[in-house]
């Protein structure tokens, strides 16, 4: 079969990506599902700044790619063994396929899945296969993260989808995926905040947003969020944060100031360095630092060692939110449809695909929150 989708060649072409672009709309081979795996119709896909990340070469992948990895959508053929689905299922698709049998998925951790991780790297699904026929080069064409979300129709193992309500509206089903799932789940699987701890937000991206909604649902206070864009820190406001810090030189004062002190946690999104090391410096004696942030590989932090020790500090990583998709996407969504997760107010823009350099231009001059592609 044929669908349209969008195909990174090269990595690391120079903004702006409207005159650049590196993101190519082309008519796609697509073979059906094997085993253990769905043909899904998207319908809405959000462009995350780890699409960004390997556009612009900081997250490198094997090229070329049919790029997008949060996404939702009606699953339209089911493979052998996928018992789980039928046609005309809405699922949401997690960015990490969890094979269920490997060390970390054995003792609940299926965002360290070591099959998934491997074939995430390869540019596979998780049965090793690719399903883009090659392209009229010849080349093979690599799946990103599992999903390559920027398709009207893809393949995916069912090991990274999640069935949700239909009467959840795609373009919102979408964001459950990675937005939401890794920061509500940096505050409550990672961090475990507690009723009346305080917590700060450094970055107000899509992720650092559902971070301060998680943060406000657990009854966190004071909730102080930190950026440099003055809109995203309104925003930040109205969606419950205590405190509103401009990203300067004197953050870590305000934020410690604010939070008597310092933060109990204080959750980096930005994916740079210097910003997890301001995040570290805001925490409290015996506080947590939690980052969800992807930094080149390249890039070392430095912090002082013996505060770990002296000051019982905590640093932590946070993938996918340390979360259990089949188990919190459910759970979300119905925070969300009870009014305590209000994520539709994360959506800046919608886009159709052939608008996808134009969001990358916005999303690079952090003028979005979330940006959602729309394929009905």
């Amino acid at each position: 079969m044929s669908v349209r989708g969008a195909v990174l060649r090269e990595m690391g072409l120079a903004p702006p990506y409207a005159t650049s672009r590196p993101l190519e709309l082309v008519e796609l081979g697509l073979d059906g599902p094997g085993p253990g795996e769905l043909r899904v119709r998207v319908r809405a896909a959000g462009l995350c700044h780890s699409d960004l990340s390997v556009v612009d070469g900081s997250r490198p992948r094997p090229m070329p790619m049919v790029l997008g990895h949060e996404a939702a959508g009606e699953v339209l053929e089911v493979g052998e063994g996928a018992t789980s689905f039928a046609s005309g299922d809405q699922v949401v698709l997690a960015f990490v396929p969890a094979c269920g049998s490997c060390g970390p998925c054995r003792v609940g951790r299926p965002a360290l899945c070591e099959p998934g991780a491997a074939s995430n790297l390869a540019g596979t699904l998780l049965s090793g296969a690719v399903r883009w026929q090659p392209d009229g080069g010849g080349e093979v064409l690599h799946h990103h993260l599992g999903v390559s979300a920027f398709a009207e129709e893809i393949v995916v193992s069912a090991r990274s989808a999640v069935r949700v309500d239909p009467d959840v509206a795609p373009d919102i089903a979408a964001l459950f995926g990675c937005a939401v799932l890794t920061g509500v789940g940096a505050v409550v699987n990672t961090a475990g905040v507690r009723l009346g701890q305080s917590v700060a937000v450094f970055g107000l991206g899509g992720v650092g947003l559902a971070a301060v909604l998680g943060a406000v649902a657990a009854g966190a206070d004071p909730v102080v969020a930190v950026d440099r864009v003055p809109e995203k820190l309104e925003l930040a406001r109205s969606l419950g944060a205590t405190v509103a810090v401009e990203a300067s030189e004197d953050a870590v004062a305000a934020v410690r100031a604010a939070t008597a002190g310092g933060a109990d946690h204080a959750i980096e999104t930005v994916g740079h360095e210097g910003v997890l090391a301001e995040a570290y410096a805001a925490t409290r004696r015996g506080g947590a630092t939690v980052t969800v942030g992807l930094p080149h590989p390249e890039r070392m932090l430095s912090i002082p060692a013996v505060s770990l020790v002296a000051e019982e500090r905590t640093l932590r990583g946070s993938y996918l939110g340390s979360c259990v998709p089949e188990r919190d996407i459910p759970r979300l969504v119905a925070l969300y449809r009870a009014g305590r997760l209000p994520v539709d107010r994360l959506v800046t823009h919608r886009l159709g695909l052939e608008e996808l350099d134009e969001g990358l231009d916005r999303l690079a001059r952090g003028e979005a929150v979330r940006q959602v592609v729309v394929l009905d």
